[in-house]
């Protein structure tokens, strides 16, 4: 079987996709896959250099890569690919219309407000959810042009920046408790990891990224908290028609997860969290990466195998 491994891209997360496509690039097993290397610098790209490959495996990130748009280029080429489909994909990319879906559900997340460009911003109205608080491009990630926000001219600023990036902002509410992610793969929850700024006072771009940015720890809560955050991970997974694996971020305050979104093309970077979660499950890099390819064929077929 032939692998592409898509990264590079056109979005703000160019180059942690790169790094992410690297990772997987040198750790698909050569023994079991003929691999690739394809890096996007354009959409075109995809129609021309994805032309004899057997399946994709996407380390694609934001705009062209988690909303929907590669994912339904694939389809209509008749490539399969790895992660979650286009519809999944397009919804999970906008923290404003996940969030709705979440709150129709009766599952928590941080109160807020979506900013969009050309229309009245009600300040009055944002600052009721209370500073601080987080302004994020709608459709964006690694944490991007993210500002904790503690007065209105750094909300005015931070709206300001995120217009530069996206056409929505998100206005969230700042719940102070324990960040948590959960991975779950073919329905399967794997164990959770909390996660601990040591730079700056929230998981910003550098804690993400950069060596030492952050302590990410696998922790086992007592038996009825570890249930409910499970239970969170699997509704979620079911209520977005998630396929194959997704990450979900959670905050974690007296014993309730507020869900602050999920990401259906989660970092692979050496530092990223999905690896470790994986590892304390006894799966290696590797292992994950045949597990994803398994999954992902079993999902959507493949013409070589």
């Amino acid at each position: 079987m032939k692998i592409g491994v898509l990264m590079g891209g056109i979005s703000s997360e160019r180059e942690v996709s790169l790094k992410s496509g690297e990772e997987v690039f040198n750790n698909l097993d050569r023994e079991k896959y003929e691999v690739e290397k394809i890096i996007i610098d354009k959409k075109m790209d995809v129609l021309e250099k994805c032309k004899d490959i057997d399946l994709a495996f996407l380390a694609l990130h934001g705009e062209f890569g988690e909303d929907g748009s590669v994912q339904n280029l694939l389809e209509t080429m008749g490539i399969p690919y790895t992660g979650a489909g286009m519809l999944c994909s397009a919804i999970c990319m906008s923290k404003d219309a996940s969030k709705r879906m979440l709150k129709s559900e009766g599952i928590l997340t941080p109160n807020w407000y979506t900013a969009r460009r050309g229309q009245e911003i009600e300040y009055d109205v944002i600052e009721k959810i209370g500073y601080p608080m987080f302004a994020k491009p709608n459709c964006g990630g690694s944490s991007v042009a993210t500002f904790k926000v503690t007065n209105r001219e750094e909300l005015v600023h931070s709206i300001e920046e995120g217009f530069k990036w996206d056409e929505e902002v998100i206005i969230e509410e700042f719940i102070k408790g324990e960040e948590i992610t959960s991975f779950i793969m073919n329905g399967e929850v794997y164990p959770t990891i909390r996660i601990t700024a040591n730079k700056g006072d929230f998981f910003d771009f550098a804690s993400k990224y950069d060596d030492g940015g952050a302590s990410e720890d696998i922790i086992y809560y007592p038996a009825d908290v570890q249930e409910m955050i499970n239970d969170i991970t699997k509704k979620c997974y079911r209520l977005f028609n998630c396929q194959v694996y997704v990450r979900i971020d959670m905050i974690l305050r007296e014993g309730k997860a507020y869900v602050l979104e999920l990401n259906t093309l989660p970092g692979m970077t050496k530092n990223s969290l999905i690896p470790k979660s994986a590892n304390a499950k006894g799966l290696s890099y590797s292992g994950l990466l045949d597990k994803i390819v398994e999954y992902s064929v079993r999902v959507r077929g493949c013409s070589r195998i």
